[in-house]
């Protein structure tokens, strides 16, 4: 894991909740200072509260980064989306992990605990942290994804 130390934080639902776990181990021995947001046991919870509870954290900012969980990915990823400030990368690979930063300034990614192994999500994790965002010309396209009244009607 990325050795440059950052705020992230770290939150799931029930289906997400022992990846969650390994994954917050993982970043604090790396030297971040991980706010895990819950839940703290694999009891059954609902994910909105806790993809909106990581955006605001980010949006707040308590956290530099997110990774957010659940059993798909999906619905976490629309729960953190629903923020106008969010950025949240559904990833489920290192490339899509490397692209989302580079090209989308992602600041959250979401991972899918029912479709991706722990291996697979620590090196998303991985390269989603090492990875800086490309700027150029894909900084008016993210401006965009926050102020929507900015984009251009189609033509």
């Amino acid at each position: 894991m990325n050795t440059s130390s950052r705020r992230i934080a770290i939150a799931s639902d029930h289906a997400g909740f022992d990846m969650k776990a390994a994954l917050a181990i993982d970043l604090r021995d790396a030297g971040h200072d991980v706010v895990d947001l819950g839940p703290y046991d694999a009891a059954r919870v609902d994910y909105p509260d806790y993809g909106y509870e990581l955006a605001a954290a980010i949006a707040d900012d308590r956290a530099d980064f997110g990774v957010a969980i659940c059993g798909s990915g999906i619905g976490i990823s629309i729960a953190v989306n629903r923020h106008p400030d969010m950025r949240c990368a559904l990833v489920s690979d290192a490339l899509s992990a490397r692209l989302s930063r580079q090209h989308n300034d992602a600041n959250v990614i979401a991972l899918g605990a029912r479709l991706i192994g722990i291996d697979t999500a620590r090196d998303c994790v991985t390269v989603f942290l090492d990875t800086p965002f490309d700027g150029g010309r894909h900084s008016d396209r993210i401006a965009k994804l926050s102020t929507p009244h900015r984009a251009k009607d189609p033509a």
